[in-house]
């Protein structure tokens, strides 16, 4: 270390050899002195001295030296310590220790609203860190998202990923650490936003895809682990590789709950579609699949009770379960080895079924064997899906048409790495219900945003999303917004898809010494995080003492002043409509008494004690 200058935390941990933790947690202590500049810690060679000669007087004392109840504790300290698993070297981080000093709102960027759709949902962008984006919306949409996509940076060590307003490059001793701080403390973030049924996907490459897999497996449990899609990115392979030509990335995939998790089948190929190429008389297309078990489970010792004889009439082709005159041709399950195999159907099914049946003479091996028809469209009349299988090799996958589909709106190329919208309708389609809420917080140039409204349009679904950005390079107002408007209102010759979205900005209300200050600043400012997890943008009434909203199903109140409750409350039943209620107390208070009386349906929540309740839990912070 130079005379005379300042040294950064980093320096300081690679010095004297310790955790760029242990170098932070001293100053936060105020063991070792240091000086805030902007969001960075300087530490004076002074003062630095002076804490190494305050540390030579403090030897940790030889085990020998110590007593049975300090043998005792160091133990258990030892036992408390992660022994398997992901382990890595926690770095704070500027965002998150900010939310311990400000609690983050949301403020909607006037003249932004796009309103197209009448009867639509409405669509939310929202501008900031998305480590305080994700903050909010533990409140505003806890439990309530059905599928999220990340395309997170894969932390290559060219520059492409900033921690703490700095560049990480492959230099970087810490580089790892520090990727893994910030992703963990996100995704811990966005579980807490799944519904039960709820799916993450997250796009990734080999640089972190061994870490990430170890760190999901702990924010969501290994049990939930879904699978590892392989993506074909670059059907050329990238030719720049010594060794081998890449072409593929990755797809890591998470359910809140594996048991509860559902996934839709998807919409047949053309050529998936051709195999049904059998016609009932009344124009069903369908195509036969054998009734034996294939695969897995598939000997007759797996599944007994369902090895039994079938019996064919060779002159009608008709199939009995019971042996009987004119059912001259006994059929069993066996593999091409002739091992005994199982039907897949029970013997009970198989009954109820036989109009499924056929029975057919295969002239390879001169013997009889049973069919089921498998239509194209169901009983119920919707057409018969494939399941998705691990590798997506889709030609229109390949990520060159991400930057053609922004070249068609920009007429430029404006971003690095886009992926194309053919990748996320497929993990919406797949994973999504046609009504569902699609979150991205790394939604750099918008492509889910684009790929949800392309999906609705083509399929007549009703899904919304929510997109969070940070405004680096001003890519949330120059790309995102513009991209996701351009969508709605068509560009060149591509029509517009009529849809709704919301343009908002993270903001901070300070935390005050004196509680009550605190509740009255964020009452001040919670009244669009309030709409936002409403639903509910139509202002009706907007006066000092209350505000009132409302979206075509229910009316959201916000009261701050109790002296205006009997007003408060005529013009809400003006409305005949279900009605959440907001009311500011400085306790837990909801005042049910003074609403007992309200002439329909509603429901009491305090403020701002609901949202404290969930930072509390965040941020860790005590009960003010």
């Amino acid at each position: 270390m130079d005379e005379g200058k300042y040294y950064g935390l980093d320096e300081v941990a690679a010095e004297l050899k310790v955790a760029y933790l242990t170098v932070y947690r001293w100053v936060q202590a105020g063991k070792l002195k240091a000086h805030q500049v902007g969001k960075q810690y300087r530490i004076a060679k002074d003062d630095l001295d002076t804490f190494l000669e305050s540390r030579k007087t403090k030897v940790a004392p030889k085990l020998q030296e110590l007593n049975r109840d300090e043998l005792i504790s160091m133990i258990k300290q030892i036992k408390q310590q992660k022994k398997f698993g992901l382990i890595w070297e926690d770095k704070p981080e500027d965002v998150a220790e900010q939310c311990k000093r400000e609690l983050p709102v949301l403020e909607e960027v006037k003249g932004k609203a796009i309103i197209e759709d009448a009867n639509g949902s409405t669509n939310l962008l929202i501008e900031g860190d998305n480590y305080h984006s994700l903050s909010v919306l533990n409140y505003t949409h806890a439990g309530r998202i059905d599928v999220i996509y990340i395309d997170p940076p894969y932390n290559t060590g060219g520059n492409g990923f900033r921690y703490n307003d700095q560049s990480v490059d492959a230099t970087d001793s810490f580089r790892h650490s520090k990727w893994l701080s910030f992703m963990a403390n996100r995704l811990r973030l966005a579980r807490n936003l799944l519904s039960n049924t709820g799916v993450l996907f997250c796009s990734i490459d080999d640089h972190e895809v061994h870490n990430l897999r170890q760190l999901l497996d702990e924010v969501f449990q290994e049990k939930n682990f879904i699978g590892q899609i392989v993506v074909q990115s670059n059907p050329r392979g990238r030719q720049a590789e010594r060794h081998l030509a890449t072409v593929h990335e990755y797809l890591l995939v998470y359910a809140k709950d594996k048991n509860s998790a559902d996934f839709n089948g998807l919409q047949l190929t053309e050529k998936q579609a051709r195999e049904y190429k059998l016609t009932e008389p009344n124009g069903r297309r369908y195509r036969l699949l054998g009734l034996r078990q294939r695969g897995a489970e598939s000997r007759r010792e797996d599944r007994p009770n369902m090895y039994f004889p079938l019996y064919v009439n060779q002159e009608t082709g008709e199939i009995s379960v019971v042996k009987e005159r004119g059912f001259g041709v006994t059929v069993l399950p066996r593999k091409s080895d002739r091992s005994d195999s199982r039907w897949m159907w029970s013997k009970s099914k198989v009954a109820s079924s036989l109009e499924l049946l056929e029975a057919k003479m295969i002239a390879r091996r001169q013997e009889w064997d049973i069919f089921v028809r498998d239509y194209l469209v169901t009983g119920t009349g919707e057409e018969r899906t494939s399941k998705s299988k691990t590798i997506w090799a889709e030609k229109e996958l390949n990520y060159q048409n991400g930057k053609t589909e922004l070249m068609e709106i920009f007429n430029k190329n404006i971003f690095d790495y886009p992926k194309p919208t053919t990748l996320i309708k497929m993990i919406v389609e797949l994973a999504s219900p046609r009504g569902g809420l699609i979150l991205d917080f790394f939604a750099g140039s918008g492509t889910t945003g684009h790929a949800v409204l392309k999906l609705n349009n083509q399929d007549g679904g009703q899904r919304s999303f929510i997109l969070c950005t940070n405004n680096e390079s001003s890519i949330a107002e120059a790309v995102t917004y513009p991209r996701i408007k351009s969508v709605v209102k068509g560009y060149g010759n591509t029509k517009g898809i009529p849809a709704n979205l919301r343009y908002f900005r993270t903001a901070f209300v300070s935390k005050s010494l004196v509680s009550d200050d605190t509740r009255r600043g964020l009452v001040g400012r919670s009244v669009e995080m309030i709409c936002v997890r409403e639903n509910t943008f139509e202002k009706l009434t907007d006066k000092v003492a209350y505000k009132i909203y409302q979206d075509k199903d229910h009316i959201t109140g916000i009261l701050f002043d109790l002296d205006s409750i009997d007003s408060f409350k005529r013009e809400l039943e003006k409305q005949k409509l279900p009605t959440h209620i907001y009311v500011f107390s400085l306790g837990n208070d909801t005042f049910n008494d003074d609403f007992a009386d309200l002439a329909l349906e509603y429901k009491l929540c305090p403020i701002p004690e609901s949202i404290l309740e969930v930072y509390r839990k965040l941020f860790k912070t005590k009960k003010q």
